[in-house]
């Protein structure tokens, strides 16, 4: 099965670009990902850029609406996915337990909608 891994985090709450304490921190995501990758259960995924640079899109009654930002106010934001081969729900929270945010922020597992055709 394929799973999505949803990131959240407060964005508040870590080190600035730049810092040696951010270096520190990416190495943490480099080895995650390097170590889901040789293990042939990475499918992709990316960072998101800071959810300032939001737009939600919206259609009422026909009229397309936008609104800058995320639809929800909320402490942790979405920062990025992996997309995950498991072969079920429990190797995919093994999986979601070694993400470097686990500890202090959250990851959402989702299973991918597989369609015919």
């Amino acid at each position: 099965m394929k799973y999505a891994f949803l990131l959240y985090d407060d964005p508040t709450n870590g080190a600035e670009m730049g810092t040696p304490e951010m270096d520190l921190e990416m190495q943490q995501w480099f080895t995650f990902t390097d170590e889901l990758t040789a293990s042939g259960k990475n499918l992709g995924g990316e960072a998101l850029n800071p959810v300032e640079t939001a737009t939600t899109v919206r259609v009422r009654d026909g009229r397309t609406v936008t609104v800058d930002g995320p639809f929800a106010e909320t402490k942790e934001t979405l920062g990025g996915f992996y997309i995950v081969e498991a072969a079920d729900l429990d190797e995919a929270i093994e999986w979601a337990a070694k993400v470097p945010n686990a500890p202090t922020g959250s990851v959402e597992i989702r299973p991918i909608m597989e369609f015919d055709g």
